[in-house]
């Protein structure tokens, strides 16, 4: 595990490789809670900048993926307007999911970061090229992790992995230079 307060440079080696961000969602994209209304539809709550840390992914020209055990339309409907570039649900077999996503955009596990948060995305944090926890992640599964964030999932775990992962690459200020300028 990373110590997360300061880069190491093995870290920002394997960073600069990720060409792919495969997350979970429960615990990452959101912070794990799970709320239901009347007529049991699920209600998820996302962090919006961790919206925006995928959008200046796909800015920098990068893909990004979902694979998750849960099944709802929230998840459909947030990756849509993320442009989250392949969702894959209802999945219980996350290992298989994964092999799909490399076969799909033909690269290698040294060019996928995957960010989990318990037990069953332990599988993909071990075959993971960067391999990042949110820092709220269950305890027995940081020690696998290249990196544990310091925010908590749901709460821009996702953004910080994000500009770590562009920072390394040395393509943050390219994807935010617009925003520094002044008019």
């Amino acid at each position: 595990m990373s110590n997360n307060t300061k880069l190491t440079q093995p870290l920002k080696d394997k960073a600069k490789r990720i060409k792919l961000i495969v997350m979970d969602v429960d615990g990452v994209l959101t912070q794990g809670h799970i709320v239901m209304d009347a007529s049991g539809r699920e209600i998820k709550f996302f962090d919006v900048q961790d919206g925006f840390g995928l959008f200046l992914w796909r800015k920098a020209g990068f893909k990004s993926a979902i694979i998750t055990a849960g099944d709802t339309v929230a998840v459909k409907k947030r990756a849509d307007y993320l442009k989250i570039d392949v969702v894959y649900q209802n999945v219980h077999n996350k290992l298989a999911s994964y092999k799909k996503l490399k076969d799909k955009f033909r690269i290698n596990d040294s060019e996928i970061c995957f960010i989990g948060d318990d037990l069953m995305d332990l599988p993909l944090l071990k075959k993971a090229g960067l391999s990042c926890c949110v820092s709220n992640a269950r305890a027995d599964i940081m020690p696998c992790a290249h990196y544990v964030s310091r925010r908590e999932g749901g709460r821009g775990a996702v953004r910080e992995i994000i500009e770590l992962i562009l920072k390394s690459k040395g393509l943050w200020g390219k994807v935010t230079g617009d925003y520094f300028t002044t008019g």
